[in-house]
């Protein structure tokens, strides 16, 4: 096992969803200090326009719906407005988290298998708070989401400066939406959440009060001075991941 897979399972990017996808990007920019987001095409195919933004070598996204019908406009009008919509996890072995998700009765909803990188979507209703994906970069350090500069490679002094070092969930049951979570990531739960990446990211669970409550409510980055509110989702200063 090399450095890079040995304190995997690690919260790799987070997404959320905007109505207004320049507006998502201003605040993001102005608010985070985040800056030059990598615009991906093949988020056309489900519908959408996005702006991937990198923070260390974790990353931040925002997308949203270009046409009728899709995933993120239903998750729009479910939450009322502007939330947070994925957790994009890295794993070190995608085929062994894919027979685990199997037995655990978790549906797919969209997977791909590239030369650097394996990605799996699964149903929110199966795994509750947000749209959870798997992924194995190739090489670890890797990250074909965050664009070119990270496609089957990645920068020099990658993870320098920022990253993300935690999220806060609401669930509407949260014993059973934390043992998904904990589950899938084969990660024990610890007081109310999960620990990953070393010890070096925290994924904790508290009680949603409603239906359009439930989903990722708090995202914890690194060097973030206070806390600033974007697409309805709390961004605080956490620890360096």
């Amino acid at each position: 096992m090399t450095s890079a897979t040995a304190s995997l399972p690690r919260l790799r990017q987070v997404a959320l969803v905007a109505a207004d996808l320049d507006a998502a990007c201003a605040a993001i920019e102005a608010r985070l200090g985040l800056a030059e987001p990598f615009h991906d095409p093949g988020v056309d195919v489900f519908g959408l326009a996005n702006a991937v933004y990198e923070a260390g070598d974790t990353f931040v996204e925002v997308v949203s719906p270009r046409r009728e019908g899709t995933t993120a406009g239903r998750y729009l009008s479910k939450r009322g407005g502007d939330a947070g919509y994925m957790a994009i996890f890295q794993v070190a072995s995608t085929p062994a988290t894919r027979q685990r998700a199997a037995a655990m009765g978790l549906r797919v909803v969209w997977q791909a298998d590239l030369d650097d990188i394996s990605g799996t979507h699964l149903h929110p209703k199966d795994v509750p708070g947000a749209i959870v994906s798997f992924d194995t970069p190739r090489p670890p350090e890797s990250w074909r989401w965050g664009g070119p500069r990270w496609t089957g490679t990645a920068p020099e002094a990658t993870g320098a400066s920022g990253g993300i070092s935690g999220l806060v969930v609401r669930l509407l049951d949260v014993d059973r939406g934390a043992k998904a979570w904990a589950g899938l990531l084969d990660t024990p739960l610890d007081h109310g959440g999960i620990v990953l990446h070393g010890g070096r990211q925290r994924v904790a669970f508290e009680a949603a009060g409603a239906p359009d409550e439930e989903g990722i409510a708090v995202v914890e980055l690194a060097g973030l001075d206070g806390e600033v509110t974007i697409c309805g989702v709390s961004f605080r200063g956490g620890e360096r991941p």
